[in-house]
């Protein structure tokens, strides 16, 4: 739809420090790359992937989370009202079911 500029790629594997499985499957950390309601009492937390495509920005200023899988790619974006994620939260444990309670209180 054009809302927020950027693509999707797949993993490139000649960028990854080093030899690792596409599909990424599993559990990893994020970092906060700008403050949100959406990650109220979401300090230190991680969530639960199956991917092996990610997005990347034009406008770093649209980057809500990352995460490293190789090396450092978007796993959330924020602009105004629109929200994406890469991760399932659905599968993510006590981190997801906060991070769809900040949803439903905050938008």
């Amino acid at each position: 739809l054009g809302w927020i500029k950027g693509k999707t790629i797949k993993f490139q594997k000649e960028r990854m420090k080093v030899d690792l499985k596409i599909p990424n499957m599993g559990w990893l950390d994020v970092f906060k790359k700008k403050e949100s309601p959406l990650l109220n009492d979401l300090d230190n937390s991680r969530f639960y992937f199956a991917h092996s495509f990610h997005v990347v920005v034009n406008n770093e200023s649209n980057l809500l989370l990352t995460a490293e899988y190789g090396y450092e790619f978007a796993v959330a974006i924020e602009v105004n009202n629109i929200i994406g994620v890469q991760f399932h939260p659905e599968k993510s444990h006590r981190f997801g079911t906060q991070f769809l309670k900040n949803f439903a209180e905050n938008y």
